[in-house]
Formats: C-alpha cells, sequence, structure tokens
C-alpha cells in the first residue's frame, strides 16, 4: 500500500482465516477463567480499534521509509508471528490434537502458500 498499491481480496480472506484460531484460542481461555461474554467482547472490540490505529500510524510513518528498512521490519514482525506460534499456539495444539498437530499445521501453512499464489 505504501508503493500505491492495493491490498487483495485474498490477502484479506487469509488474514481473516490465519486469526480465527487465536480468537478462538483466547475466548476459550477468558471463557474458562469465568470471564463475562461482554468482557470478551469489549477486549476483541478494543483490541481491533488499537489494531487500526496501529496499521494507520504505521503506514503514515513508514511512507517514508526505505524499501530495505521496510523489509527489514516485516522480517522481524514474521518472526515475532512464528515465536508467538511456537510458543502459544503450537503447545496447546499438540496437548488437544497429539498427531495431528503436525499435518494440521503443514496444512495451515500449504492454505497459505496457495492464497498467496492465487492473490498474486
Amino acid at each position: 500500500m505504501i508503493g500505491g498499491g492495493s491490498v487483495s481480496g485474498v490477502a484479506v480472506a487469509a488474514v481473516f482465516l490465519s486469526n480465527i484460531p487465536e480468537g478462538l484460542s483466547s475466548a476459550a481461555g477468558m471463557k474458562n477463567a469465568a470471564r463475562s461474554l461482554r468482557y470478551v467482547f469489549s477486549v476483541w472490540a478494543t483490541i481491533a480499534v488499537l489494531c487500526g490505529v496501529a496499521a494507520l500510524l504505521g503506514y503514515t510513518v513508514f511512507s517514508h521509509f526505505s524499501a530495505e528498512i521496510i523489509a527489514a521490519t516485516t522480517a522481524i514482525a514474521a518472526g515475532a508471528i512464528l515465536a508467538m506460534i511456537v510458543d502459544t499456539m503450537i503447545p496447546e495444539a499438540f496437548e488437544k490434537a497429539h498427531n495431528f498437530a503436525g499435518l494440521i499445521t503443514v496444512v495451515g501453512f500449504l492454505a497459505a502458500f496457495v492464497l498467496s499464489k492465487l492473490g498474486g
């Protein structure tokens, strides 16, 4: 977007789909901690608003940076996402699905790859 492009529908779908398991996992955790439905929705609404503000700030700030800085920042963000997945989601998935956790992970990465090629 910084270079004048647009976000494809496939990219939006991929981001939406990739966030469903995280949202369900954390919502289930809050429910197990006896949090109210109002609390859960308030947390997610706050996160949605903060993410929108962060995206706007990022777009504004990074529009003045070089392609190398943007690439480095994207690489660091990708590493952070992988670290979060390994630390939080994979252990929980393995606890619940055991032998299928690896297969499900590979299918997820394959789906992301296919979606990225469809949108390219």
